[in-house]
């Protein structure tokens, strides 16, 4: 499944940082504008797993009712 993120460059010295406007915690870097995307896509995957397999193991713990759904939020650029 493919979701659609604001990914953001700025040059700081030699160097690219690059993060997700929309998700605090993915943040990367890169010589190139090129490595810091490639490097920030999977940065943004390894923290939807986690974040995914933490929620899980929390629900194993005691939670009583929970309802997941997915979610559509339309916003202006």
């Amino acid at each position: 499944m493919k979701r659609e993120f604001t990914a953001v460059y700025e040059k700081r010295g030699k160097w690219y940082v690059a993060y997700l406007e929309e998700v605090p915690g993915v943040n990367t870097q890169g010589k190139t504008i090129r490595e810091a995307k490639r490097n920030l896509k999977e940065a943004a995957r390894l923290i939807l797993v986690t974040n995914r397999e933490i929620l899980r193991k929390s629900l194993l713990n005691g939670a009583q009712t929970v309802v997941k759904e997915p979610i559509f939020i339309g916003m202006a650029k």
